[in-house]
């Protein structure tokens, strides 16, 4: 069907927008000689309603195409196609029945979670009615007022989570299990746990079906982690409960508004080094069909794709319009769905040139760190990449915190016990100051985790010795094979009451520690009621008992969620353990010191043998950097398998009392006044108010 558009004196903002009659298209397309727009009525139509070419004369500025359609409106669906001619030394051909996803799309259609869409094994969707569709949104949307909660970082507590995953089990009791909806039913309990903001494993639009369509031997699993976006602007429609046609844009706002209420934050784990649309031969969605010598670094030869990620291509993330691409995709976020932070997946991808050299000043980390609209919210590099750089304590960028990664592998290390393993616990309890003291920097560049979605749950790191991935169909070859784990005498479950109380304990030591380090925590969901995953370090494709929140753990560890709620309300309580500073030990300008160490007998601490340790936290605003705490802190921590007899020094003010202990009953106190007898494996924190 032929229209008559109107022409436009300039191109608008890129995607699809609601004009004040129809609707505005633009798109970058630098190659394309013509470009079609397709609209459709259905999103399961194979064919479109409408189809307009833009014409170059009229519809092009530079690389930009762009055009007003009065018949436009919200609701609508919408696709490209287009032919052109690719660059010299680049193999890359524009099939002109190819449909075009918008990178731009604020919805993307899709079916219910698992559907193949009538889709043969190894078949790609390449157009028709199996192809997703753009949806052209009117994202008017009432936020009722509620304000962005602006925790300070020093104050977070991020809870690492997925969103599907968290209440799809039919045991979380809520009405709408695995969507968005269904996660706004557990608001309660978080508040009531204590954590101030969510992370949430990613929900921008992905296709869970990937290996299915691949042919892939794994093709009766899911991608149920989402770290293969299709789109960008996007979240995810699997995650809606009222509707995958676009009504996911404001369901996923409701749930934002309704944390923020609750004053609880929202991070995005959002993946731009890499895309769903694979290496050679992999699908076409979106960019393989518009430019992928602009979006994506390719190979010398022109047809093959680097692969940093391990997942078949690499965003060319330093290109400046792929640059300009991934601000907008966070404005959006920021603006529109008023997210307060982003953790960034293989965020060394972002040091990375055109030929993946590395570079000293990488535009894009600089871009994103001095954006104006990006400087309120939270920047978390998962600073490494897959093919061997590794940066963490040398991502390139202060304003950014960073997983620290050496932090859980030294804390696990420690509660495993053996000697020579104090002085590198006792640098990640106070901040790692190795890697972040240094260009004014502060400890809230450490975000400090033991476990998270990639690897073993703290039950499972306590229980098993090996990985069993063999779920996953790779012959237990995926997944890493240094976990610092320890089963503590069997493998896997069991009734031995002495191993599992000794299991117990070592989930409350970690979590203890967790909240008594330097840095900013990050929990796992369900760590705080033994969450399993079965032995399993690598579900990323197991969308079933293994990776879903099992509820009934809740009751069964009752314990273990109250110490939770008292370790994380400890640390709340007591400013001088969210310094804003890095501890200095001795302060010769005030005759003090904000920080003793000290071994078992009091002495100086022998870094090369000792399993246990202590310090003393001064309380004193003068020390703690932020409000002054109401109590002194000594923190002990006994790594031995065995009791041991910890001397207590004199109490700086008030005598001393147990204030937190990871010991059930709880250690004797006072027995005697400078002594503490301290069980096998225990952590117990004594306070002297002042």
């Amino acid at each position: 069907m032929k229209t008559a558009p109107v022409q436009l004196p300039f191109p608008i903002p890129f995607g699809a927008h609601v004009a004040a009659e129809g609707a505005r298209f633009t798109l970058f397309a630098r190659y394309a000689d013509r470009v079609w727009l397709m609209l459709f009525n259905s999103a399961d139509a194979d064919r479109p309603d409408q189809e307009i070419e833009l014409q170059a004369a009229t519809h092009r500025l530079g690389d930009v195409w762009h055009i007003h359609v009065p018949e436009a409106r919200a609701g609508q669906f919408y696709l490209y196609r287009m032919a052109g001619t690719s660059p010299e030394g680049i193999d890359f051909t524009y099939h002109e029945d190819q449909w075009v996803l918008d990178p731009y799309a604020q919805a993307v259609t899709g079916p219910a979670w698992g559907e193949n869409k009538g889709l043969s094994v190894g078949e790609w969707p390449r157009n028709g009615a199996k192809f997703p569709k753009g949806v052209i949104i009117d994202d008017a949307f009432d936020w009722q007022g509620v304000p962005r909660p602006r925790t300070p970082m020093a104050d977070s507590i991020i809870y690492e989570t997925h969103v599907r995953g968290y209440t799809v089990r039919p045991n979380s009791g809520t009405r709408c299990p695995g969507t968005y909806r269904g996660f706004m039913e557990k608001i309660p309990y978080l508040q009531e746990l204590g954590i101030t903001a969510v992370e949430f494993l990613p929900m921008f639009e992905f296709d869970e079906m990937e290996y299915y369509h691949a042919n892939d031997r794994r093709q009766e699993l899911r991608n149920f982690w989402g770290y293969s976006t299709v789109n960008f602007f996007a979240p995810n429609a699997q995650y809606a409960h009222d509707g995958q046609h676009g009504q996911q844009v404001h369901e996923f706002k409701e749930l934002v508004r309704a944390l923020h209420a609750a004053g609880i934050e929202v991070i995005l784990d959002v993946v731009y080094n890499h895309t769903a649309e694979g290496g050679h031969g992999g699908p076409i969605y979106s960019f393989r069909g518009i430019d992928p010598s602009t979006y994506y670094m390719l190979e010398d030869d022109g047809l093959h794709y680097r692969n940093f990620t391990g997942c078949g291509n690499t965003v060319n993330c330093n290109h400046p319009a792929v640059r300009q691409f991934i601000l907008d995709s966070l404005r959006h976020w920021v603006t529109q769905y008023h997210i307060d932070g982003f953790r960034f997946d293989l965020a060394s991808i972002f040091c990375r040139g055109k030929q993946g050299e590395v570079l000293k000043d990488p535009p894009i980390v600089e871009a994103i760190a001095e954006d104006p609209v990006l400087r309120e919210v939270k920047l978390i590099a998962e600073a490494w990449d897959a093919a061997g750089l590794y940066q963490v304590g040398g991502f390139p960028s202060t304003r950014w915190s960073e997983w620290n990664g050496r932090y859980r592998d030294d804390v696990r290390n420690f509660w495993r016990g053996g000697p020579g393993l104090v002085s590198a616990f006792a640098t990640r309890l106070a901040g790692s100051g190795d890697h972040y003291d240094h260009h004014d920097q502060t400890p809230m560049k450490s975000i400090n985790f033991i476990t998270s979605h990639d690897g073993f749950t703290l039950a499972d790191l306590v229980s098993y010795n090996e990985k069993h991935n063999q779920a996953n169909g790779e012959d237990n070859q995926d997944g890493d094979n240094h976990n610092h784990s320890c089963n503590y005498g069997e493998e896997g479950p069991t009734q031995n009451p002495e191993i599992k109380a000794i299991r117990k304990r070592q989930v409350k030591n970690f979590i203890a520690t967790l909240m008594l380090s330097q840095g900013v925590p990050m929990l796992l969901a369900g760590d705080e009621f033994f969450r399993t995953q079965q032995g399993s370090n690598n579900a990323y494709c197991q969308d079933n008992e293994i990776s879903w929140v099992d509820w009934d753990l809740l009751g069964e560890h009752q314990d273990l969620l109250d110490f939770t709620r008292r370790a994380i309300a400890f640390r709340k309580e007591h400013p001088s353990l969210r310094r804003r500073d890095f501890l200095k030990g001795c302060l010769p300008e005030t005759g003090g010191a904000d920080i003793l160490w000290m071994a078992a007998n009091g002495g100086e601490v022998n870094w090369d043998q000792d399993e246990a340790l202590g310090c003393l936290l001064d309380g004193r605003a003068r020390y703690t950097g932020a409000d002054e705490d109401k109590d002194h802190l000594l923190l002990l921590f006994n790594a031995h398998p065995h009791a041991i007899d910890f001397k207590i020094p004199n109490a700086p003010a008030a005598p001393w009392q147990i204030a937190l202990t990871t010991e059930d009953p709880p250690p004797r106190w006072p027995a005697n006044k400078n002594k503490l007898k301290m069980a096998g494996r225990s952590l117990t924190v004594l306070a002297s108010a002042h």
